[in-house]
């Protein structure tokens, strides 16, 4: 250590190695994070109409409206008190504590007695699913080689949609009143989740600290000795170990609010732009048509209510298949280039379909179809958002980084269901495509922003991003 720099060799061996065993078990016990939270939106979205019945809590729809709102803001509440703490405390220990936070509300919640205590360990739950989002993908970036990080990033998050389809395939069993009593099966929708939680929780207590931020802290011994463990795990036993020029990490302890603010939006400004337009315009586009879809094809496509659950599965399918195939083009081809091409796409695709459907030349499962193709492209797009927010800013806080822009884009996006779901209830089609065109001028806009302030971000290490 030298005054306030710390030289190792440790980030180049990070990004040097091999892709490994080791690191899928990482991606498992910490990706899980979006599979979790998709799990919990399909259950708890599928479970509204039971907790309306009198054997159950009996809420009113007003209550469970007002139990959904506290989950949100309870997942900004934590993504920011826990996206603080993770840069001041570690990774490791803050993503066990949200994971133990997220499954303890769970679980609880589904003994309450009554809507005062549900809505309570509503908000403690989001909070848990809030924190895991900037603890998760600080560790994911910080452990993962650069040259492949695009990829694991956007199938990751892509993962969440099969969360969806699990819950939502859980649900058409447990809560049958024909096979599990109605009494008890919403309980068992919340014990899934909770169960589900504790076997992660056993796998990430194996997962290191990230060596990258124990070097931000001056810890470079113990960076060392981490990164040791990491290869005698990562790579083949016979590996000729070879020497790597060590690079310039400079230590920083703890950030006062007033300095994080100053690195976030004065020094690194053109990246907080970037950011903020990305998170806004996906979350809108997600929004508007996630939280409608149920009332467009009961209302235009005459679909029965009890059978609109099984159009979700086409829609998770595009929205998993989109990051996973299309993520290697942001290695390949790079961010400035495929970030623009999918938010413009994913926007284009949506008015087109919103066209097909005011001429009347869509059915309920041609429209499902029509939006699984959008939101193939979709996804991919939302996902980069999230890449682009946790490569692009300092190991020092980068944990604070991505809560407020999750932060931001979650509580900007939530008024989308409240326009469509006026736009809905005009009763015209080409009323709703009006709305579908604001979303596409917004989709176009982030496209143009995301080419003149993008980074050239792929497969260059953290520390060399950091320092542009």
């Amino acid at each position: 250590m030298t005054g306030d720099v710390v030289h190792s060799d440790v980030p180049r061996r990070l990004d040097a190695l091999g892709w490994s065993a080791w690191h899928r078990r990482v991606i498992l016990a910490l990706g899980i994070t979006w599979i979790l939270d998709g799990l919990e939106a399909s259950l708890v979205a599928n479970l509204a109409p039971t907790l309306r019945d009198p054997r159950t809590l009996g809420l009113t729809a007003t209550q469970i409206g007002l139990a959904s709102s506290i989950y949100l803001v309870g997942q900004v509440a934590g993504a920011l008190v826990f996206g603080y703490l993770t840069d001041r405390r570690g990774r490791k220990r803050l993503f066990l504590v949200t994971l133990a936070l997220y499954l303890v509300s769970t679980a609880l919640g589904g003994l309450s007695p009554n809507f005062a205590v549900f809505v309570v360990l509503r908000f403690f739950a989001g909070a848990g699913i809030g924190g895991e989002y900037a603890a998760i993908n600080s560790a994911i970036d910080e452990l993962v080689p650069a040259r492949i990080r695009g990829r694991i990033d956007l199938g990751i998050n892509g993962s969440y949609w099969l969360g969806v389809a699990f819950g939502a395939g859980v649900t058409l069993v447990v809560l049958d009143p024909g096979l599990v009593p109605i009494e008890l099966g919403w309980r068992l929708v919340f014990g899934l989740g909770a169960t589900f939680g504790l076997a992660i929780l056993v796998i990430r207590r194996h997962v290191p600290e990230s060596p990258r931020w124990l070097l931000m802290r001056g810890r470079a011994d113990e960076a060392s000795a981490t990164m040791e463990v990491i290869e005698r795990h990562a790579l083949p036993a016979d590996a000729v170990r070879v020497a790597h020029e060590p690079v310039a990490v400079r230590v920083v302890h703890a950030l006062s609010i007033r300095e994080i603010v100053h690195t976030l939006f004065v020094r690194y400004r053109r990246r907080a732009v970037l950011c903020f337009v990305l998170m806004f315009s996906q979350a809108f586009l997600y929004n508007a048509i996630f939280f409608s879809y149920g009332l467009i094809l009961e209302r235009f496509h005459h679909v029965p209510a009890n059978r609109v659950g099984l159009y979700i599965v086409p829609l998770a399918l595009g929205n998993f298949l989109g990051p996973l195939l299309l993520g290697r083009h942001f290695d390949e081809w790079g961010r400035r280039r495929m970030i623009p091409l999918t938010y413009a796409g994913a926007g284009l695709l949506l008015l087109a379909s919103g066209l097909l459907f005011a001429s009347g030349q869509l059915t309920a499962l041609t429209q499902t179809l029509a939006w699984s193709v959008v939101f193939f492209v979709g996804s991919a797009a939302a996902s980069s958002a999230y890449l682009t927010v946790s490569e692009l800013f300092p190991v020092h806080l980068r944990g604070i980084a991505i809560a407020v822009f999750y932060a931001f884009g979650t509580l900007v996006g939530a008024g989308a269901p409240l326009l469509f779901g006026a736009l809905i209830d005009a009763g015209k089609p080409h009323v709703l495509v009006s709305g579908y065109a604001v979303v596409t001028v917004l989709m176009l806009v982030a496209a143009v922003v995301a080419r003149v302030l993008g980074v050239d971000a792929e497969r260059r290490p953290l520390e060399e991003l950091a320092v542009h």
